[in-house]
């Protein structure tokens, strides 16, 4: 049997047995969110959500900075605040944990609040390897405990209107996927003594922005397109600003024998700047955007379209309601850990880390 059908039949079986057991758990009638980290996405694109969600509230949060901490719990009219992870875990009023701080500590805080029996939300990517992803999945199981990952374009209005447009037809049969993101160096990457946790090797996963931003490309497609199981790929260091690799470059075969390729540099001229995937049919071509939410452009052989679609004010809020009603027994969310260490695995291979 092909390794590739192997990892895909795997994967199936993996999926099936997860969603069982976290069926089991105990459902929670209100979710009352203890937040890990309580940096900028926590401010407009998640935590807002957190309490506008019907039987969701924030009852505590922390930081390192007891100091940012405690503005952030009066600003934000948050009871409690913490500068200990560990002691926000074991607050009885806790019953579910948000991580929202760099990838590296991701692996560490929701194992520990799942061994707390508190389910666990992460932000992206789910953590610095497939290796720590599949040490998160291994726990979540042993314990029936869930993980999820705000890999929340998923449920965005923009991305179900891609889905359905390709799901229906509209361009024929998928022949090619193809991504490109292109952007200048940001006024901090010339600050050598204060890089952005992204350029950091230790604190992001050694892959700068690629590894923050085509955790959500590589997430998108494969939720669109099926598990990619074969990816190859060259990184360099043009620009020469910081440590790790600014330029890469990729192919990749998904599951069912569909192709793509992909271009990433974050060092590039102004005038190269581009965010978009292209979808290629035998009928027509689809192209849209993940960070710009451009419109959506259909190239078609009934026509040319373009198509607005606008973002929630809480961009999380859909994926944040989605986990909610899954932890009161209401609803399957299927973003969950499982589903999101593909991603993982895919830039992993891009980077040459196995």
């Amino acid at each position: 049997m092909r390794k590739d059908t192997q990892k895909s039949l795997f994967l199936q079986f993996v999926t099936i047995n997860y969603t069982l057991l976290i069926l089991k758990m105990v459902k929670l009638s209100n979710v009352r969110w203890g937040f890990i980290g309580c940096g900028e996405v926590t401010e407009k694109k998640s935590g807002p959500a957190f309490s506008e969600v019907e039987h969701s509230e924030v009852v505590a949060v922390m930081s390192r900075d007891i100091k940012k901490a405690e503005s952030y719990a009066k600003r934000h009219n948050i009871k409690k605040y913490y500068s200990d992870a560990q002691a926000l875990i074991e607050d009885p009023d806790v019953n579910a944990i948000y991580i929202a701080t760099p990838p590296s500590s991701h692996a560490t805080y929701a194992i520990m609040a799942m061994r707390a029996g508190k389910p666990a939300y992460v932000e992206k990517p789910l953590a610095i390897s497939y290796e720590e992803c599949n040490r998160i999945n291994r726990i979540s199981r042993l314990l029936d405990v869930p993980c999820f990952v705000a890999y929340y374009r998923r449920y965005l209005p923009y991305f179900i209107k891609v889905k359905d447009l390709i799901d229906n037809g509209r361009i024929g049969r998928v022949l090619s996927v193809q991504i490109r993101l292109v952007a200048p160096p940001r006024d901090l990457d010339y600050d050598s003594k204060d890089m952005p946790w992204r350029l950091q090797p230790d604190v992001a996963g050694g892959g700068g922005y690629f590894y923050d931003l085509a955790s959500h490309q590589f997430d998108l497609i494969q939720y669109m397109f099926g598990d990619i199981v074969e990816a190859e790929g060259f990184c360099c260091n043009m620009g020469k600003l910081y440590e790790v690799q600014d330029t890469f470059n990729a192919a990749f075969r998904f599951s069912n024998g569909l192709t793509g390729s992909a271009s990433w540099c974050f060092v590039a001229h102004e005038s190269s700047r581009a965010d978009k995937i292209e979808v290629l049919g035998d009928k027509g071509t689809i192209v849209f955007s993940v960070f710009n939410y451009n419109p959506i452009r259909v190239f078609s052989e009934s026509g040319n379209e373009e198509i607005v679609i606008d973002n929630p004010e809480h961009v999380q809020m859909a994926m944040i309601e989605k986990v909610v009603r899954h932890l009161r027994g209401e609803y399957v969310c299927d973003c969950d850990s499982l589903s999101a260490t593909p991603a993982n695995w895919v830039m992993d291979k891009i980077l040459g880390k196995f």
